[in-house]
């Protein structure tokens, strides 16, 4: 499987011709229940692509010529020193992709791309976090929020 994987900073740094919309509509489709509404992902990738002040990361995508087979999405805090530098927001691979090395070429790819720490949010049954362990993510603080 000839895979290519491609890095977008921003709509006019895009080597791809992916558009936000289809990068939202793949993890929208693929990112099954651990999911966020597609109005939300594409918040996330205006965030990445830095549309408001302070706002910035970048998007990694799998894709075999005009097909998406895996996308991540960094959004960078720009809070070095008391919180992490990145947030991997999201993650995902085409279900026919899956167990073929792509989600874990993916993590590489992003630990390699960023600087400084990663954090990322995973829920306890989601399979994906034993991937994660793999590559080093520990489990530091219980996650709690107030929903208002």
């Amino acid at each position: 499987m000839d895979i290519s994987y491609s890095i977008i900073q921003s709509d006019s740094n895009n080597p791809t011709s992916f558009t936000r919309e289809d990068i939202a509509g793949f993890l929208h489709s693929h990112l099954d229940q651990y999911g966020d509404t597609k109005e939300a992902i594409l918040k996330c990738i205006a965030y990445a692509f830095g549309d408001g002040p302070g706002q910035d990361g970048f998007i990694l995508v799998a894709h075999q010529e005009e097909e998406i087979l895996g996308v991540v999405i960094i959004n960078r805090t720009n809070m070095t020193g008391f919180i992490p530098e990145n947030i991997l927001v999201y993650i995902a691979v085409h279900e026919k992709t899956r167990g073929k090395g792509v989600g874990k070429t993916l993590m590489q790819k992003i630990i390699d791309e960023t600087e400084g720490d990663i954090a990322l949010h995973v829920e306890p049954d989601n399979p994906a976090k034993f991937l994660y362990e793999k590559f080093g993510f520990t489990n530091k603080y219980l996650e709690m929020r107030l929903h208002k």
